[in-house]
């Protein structure tokens, strides 16, 4: 898939796309030092171009044909850190909607701030996206709980021609960690410190933190410890000689760019692209999981939760037909605790389990999982994709037993 970048910045959400194996063809970008970073780090072109110039941005982009539209407009209106007042930065978002009228990729990417999506602009473009005929994902990430090793949630608005509303929520919810990622987890003993300072927007926020807990949001300003730094009651440990802010290039490493990103500009030019930058382990999450939904709807596999199958061959998901207490779902959601979301989506992983390897309602658990994973469709999927089929296999398994050997003489299976 052929994709362009607005608002490239100096190319977080494009690295991210590379990694997942999206050909990103140009890029667009008004700043021109970020651009030149850009240039610097990436083989195809990127244009100095005022987006709000929508006839002539369009006429730039149509030329490389792309299938996906990604970008990110300014989000500083938006932001927590800013003042929240809408200003002339803010139809850039609509601007944005307008390219995407022009080109009518069949897919877009947009990613901002999370309050953006409470915002009247955004409002606007998603009235534009609705009107041309794209149904829409919209979604708030946090990067620790997609492969990046820092609490900074973006708001995500996914769009595909043609496609039902929420058409990529069952994979992007199911394919998230379960846990906040660490920067030890992520780094291991590599950086040579445990605790560092990240110098807060007020001294009601803490300042100290462990390696052992995701980091904060990288923000576009960088201080070192001030004299007289009281400290905080939740900071992470005590002010000490040893004790330092993180370097740029930890910044960087932090917001998950490879070691060998290339960097250009000011010191204060580099930190403000590093803090405006999506993490790229998190645009590479949602490059990841809107090419397999593809991939997989071009193989004519419909496996979103509410669709249904080519193979004439039903899994038997719902025993209660047979007599038993509850279904699937159902013994999900009381019997393992899971959210009425997430039992959906097992529900949906064991369908498409079923669709790469049939499944035998009295074949053992443990063979079945053994034949899945020799078969070749399920090697082609990435290592989290198959993490989540297994665990949803082996929670079906479980709901087969249950149905099978409880006390309600079930009978299934016939």
């Amino acid at each position: 898939m052929r994709a362009v970048d607005l608002f490239a910045g100096c190319g977080g959400l494009s690295k991210g796309f590379e990694n997942a194996g999206i050909d990103v063809v140009a890029a667009f970008e008004f700043w021109d030092r970020a651009a030149k970073c850009y240039e610097m780090n990436f083989a195809h072109p990127v244009f100095v171009t005022d987006l709000s110039d929508t006839d002539k941005a369009v006429a730039e982009i149509l030329p490389y044909s792309p299938d996906m539209i990604i970008g990110g407009p300014p989000c500083q209106d938006f932001s927590h850190a800013g003042k929240r007042v809408e200003s002339d930065r803010a139809e850039l978002t609509k601007s944005y909607a307008e390219i995407i009228d022009a080109v009518r990729p069949q897919y877009f990417v947009m990613e901002n701030v999370d309050r953006a999506r409470n915002s009247q602009m955004y409002q606007e473009a998603r009235d534009i996206f609705k009107g041309i005929g794209y149904g829409l994902t919209e979604m708030v990430l946090d990067a620790s709980r997609c492969g990046a090793p820092q609490k900074r949630k973006r708001f995500f608005c996914i769009g595909g021609l043609d496609e039902a509303d929420g058409f990529l929520s069952a994979r992007l919810t199911g394919g998230l960690s379960d846990h906040d990622m660490t920067v030890r987890e992520f780094f291991g003993d590599s950086l040579g410190f445990e605790y560092y300072y990240r110098h807060p927007r007020n001294y009601s926020r803490r300042a100290i933190f462990s390696i052992d807990e995701p980091a904060p949001t990288m923000r576009g300003v960088n201080r070192p410890i001030p004299k007289g730094y009281p400290g905080h009651p939740n900071d992470a440990c005590r002010v000490s000689d040893n004790l330092r802010a993180l370097t740029t290039e930890e910044r960087a490493l932090f917001q998950t760019f490879p070691a060998d990103f290339r960097w250009c500009g000011t010191k204060t030019d580099k930190e403000q692209m590093i803090g405006n930058a999506v993490p790229v382990k998190l645009g590479e999450y949602v490059a990841r999981t809107l090419k397999e939904y593809v991939e997989d709807k071009e193989k004519g596999i419909a496996i979103e939760v509410g669709t249904s199958y080519d193979k004439p061959e039903e899994l038997l998901l719902n025993f209660a037909e047979d007599g038993a207490r509850k279904t699937f779902r159902a013994w999900l959601t009381e019997d393992k605790g899971l959210s009425a979301l997430t039992a959906k989506d097992m529900e949906s992983r064991v369908r498409r389990a079923n669709y790469i390897a049939p499944l035998d309602i009295r074949e053992d658990g443990v063979i079945y999982l053994h034949r899945l994973e020799k078969n070749d469709d399920y090697g082609a999927l990435s290592v989290s994709i198959k993490s989540q089929l297994k665990r949803a296999v082996r929670l079906y398994c479980e709901y087969r037993h249950y149905c099978l050997y409880m006390k309600d003489d079930i009978a299934v299976g016939q």
